[in-house]
């Protein structure tokens, strides 16, 4: 597995996310008290950007319909919702993550 430099620990404050570009991939990188993960940037339901969503400890909810991930693990922990239907949404995945000095590096297959 190659690792790729998607940013600097300094960008993204503990508690945030922000979204990153490795290898022409679209990345959510999330900072939960110091310690960095990974999943894909878009929901695995309707492809809303998890970026733009809320984070709520280790939990990110899409801004489309609601679905929620752990970042952690990228299980799917609620489905969607459209208007009073709940729709069930598959897991996205985690992506490996390591620290190199003040480096994030992100591993891409």
């Amino acid at each position: 597995m190659n690792f790729t430099k998607a940013a600097q620990t300094s960008e993204i404050a503990p508690g945030s996310m922000r979204k990153v570009v490795c290898n022409g991939k679209e990345i959510l990188v999330v900072n939960l008290d110091g310690s960095f993960y990974a999943i894909p940037h878009n929901c695995t339901h309707m492809a809303g950007n998890l970026s733009e969503g809320a984070l709520q400890g280790g939990i990110v909810t899409c801004p489309r319909h609601g679905a929620k991930f752990d970042v952690k693990t990228g299980q799917a922990v609620e489905g969607a919702k459209i208007a009073f239907l709940k729709i069930k949404v598959k897991d996205t995945r985690s992506i490996p993550v390591k620290i190199e000095g003040n480096d994030i590096l992100i591993g891409i297959d």
